[in-house]
């Protein structure tokens, strides 16, 4: 049985978007792109309606490109335990306030049981100061938090 993977909306922004004239964007996206290409059949891939509504906002053009991706991956649910625990997650401080989204994100992949949760979001996300706390809060709420990771850190060997 393969690792299930949750993909969270950066990922896929990273994979479609036009190349940045910024060196480390532009070497994310590369490196969205090798992981795409070479690591994705390893793992069974996931995203939520949430993924979706973010990637169908914005420039109709590129928000096009980024639901296209996300066409044939299935979705995990966003039931009441993972609103309640993207709530707890931000009553906690563990995600700021104003953030709920990162959380519900953080959140849906627990209660599905993700394995691994794939984002370039290390602001709110994949933020090591944060990481801690966030899994307390799952912890205490009767969850295990996923590996919460960028797909450099998800290369195999």
């Amino acid at each position: 049985m393969k690792p299930k993977i949750y993909i969270e909306t950066s990922f896929i922004s990273y994979l479609t978007a036009r190349p940045s004239r910024d060196l480390i964007i532009a070497a994310h996206q590369q490196i969205t792109h090798e992981w795409w290409d070479k690591r994705r059949e390893n793992f069974d891939l996931y995203i939520s309606q949430l993924v979706i509504r973010e990637a169908g906002g914005g420039n109709p053009e590129a928000a096009a490109k980024r639901l296209a991706v996300l066409q044939d991956i299935p979705l995990m649910e966003m039931n009441e335990t993972a609103m309640f625990l993207g709530e707890q997650l931000v009553m906690q401080h563990a995600v700021p306030k104003g953030w709920e989204e990162d959380a519900l994100h953080i959140a849906v992949a627990v209660v599905n049981g993700a394995d691994y949760l794939l984002t370039w979001n290390c602001t709110h996300i994949g933020n090591a100061e944060r990481r801690n706390l966030i899994a307390e809060v799952c912890h205490n709420n009767g969850c295990e938090l996923p590996v919460i990771c960028t797909p450099e850190e998800l290369i195999g060997e």
